[in-house]
């Protein structure tokens, strides 16, 4: 939910740190930032006070994030979630009955997310699971021949995006952006872990910063190769508030389908070049991860 569709069937838990490039807060508003630096922290208060809370960036498939012209974004993390009534199909993992049950699934993901940005229109993004671990129990009432724990590990989801800004924002527009997302199927030997089929999504969205903060909309569609269909996807309303020039919050509502979990986030800009995301995902349905807390590090270049 940054990743419902992807996590909610591999979450994990998270531990790493996050760097990226910020001008100093010092700089004036009026004065263009250096293309080499990420913009969050810019005092757009007089010109562009409607850009406070992020700066000029573009959107990156991370919560509150955004990636400036000419810049690469690193961003290594480590995610675990737990779900205590996971739904299952004993056949979907190779062992013959179709019949949906529940049981507990935990899942560890350390991942790497790449994004660059060749101008202040377009971004790149590449991100993959370089190790995941994932255990799903079985049910009490489930009489197949499935182990009581099922595990694996090994390579996770891989995943890339091209993201494009159509409208920037201005006074009165909100900025107007879309994605297009591609899931690579390089597992297709797995059931627990990585994808076995072709998943691809196109998105858009909107941002708009007010005094309170910004708030930013998006929605999808998503097609699967084993489906063959194009179904509703990911929807996220999201919140983003500067309060300092080390401190930023975001607190984001992300779901799929019948799936919908919480995201609050704080972000610790704690040198001029870096900042650390925390966040914790909370499950508000039924079908969605208990808990999935995120910790990683941006670096910008």
């Amino acid at each position: 939910m940054g990743h419902v569709a992807r996590r909610a069937s591999a979450p994990a838990l998270s531990v790493i740190m996050a760097i990226a490039l910020v001008p100093t807060p010092g700089q004036s508003a009026a004065v263009r930032p250096d293309p080499g630096r990420i913009h969050t922290n810019v005092d757009f208060t007089e010109a562009q006070p409607y850009l406070r809370d992020r700066g000029d960036g573009i959107p990156t498939s991370l919560v509150g994030t955004y990636v400036g012209a000419h810049q690469l974004l690193v961003y290594p993390f480590y995610e675990y979630t737990i779900n205590a009534d996971q739904e299952y199909k004993p056949s979907e993992l190779g062992y013959g009955l179709e019949h949906d049950f529940r049981g507990q699934r935990v899942d560890h993901e350390a991942l790497l997310l790449l994004s660059y940005a060749p101008n202040d229109r377009v971004a790149f993004e590449l991100e993959s699971a370089i190790h995941a671990w994932a255990t799903q129990r079985k049910s009490v009432s489930d009489s197949s021949a499935m182990p009581t724990h099922l595990s694996e590990d090994g390579f996770g989801d891989t995943q890339a995006e091209v993201r494009w800004k159509w409208a920037k924002e201005s006074a009165r527009r909100p900025e107007i952006f879309s994605y297009f997302e591609t899931v690579f199927p390089l597992q297709k030997k797995r059931v627990l872990i990585g994808t076995s089929e072709w998943e691809l999504t196109q998105g858009f969205g909107l941002i708009k910063g007010f005094g309170f903060g910004t708030l930013t909309l998006r929605a999808s569609t998503t097609y699967t190769s084993s489906d063959q269909q194009v179904v509703f996807g990911e929807y996220d309303l999201e919140y983003l508030k500067r309060t300092s020039p080390h401190w930023r919050w975001a607190l984001s509502v992300e779901g799929e389908q019948d799936e919908l979990e919480c995201i609050p986030e704080a972000q610790w800009h704690v040198r001029p070049n870096a900042f650390i995301k925390l966040n914790t995902g909370f499950g508000l349905t039924s079908k969605t991860p208990d808990l999935a807390p995120e910790v990683g590090a941006v670096f910008m270049f």
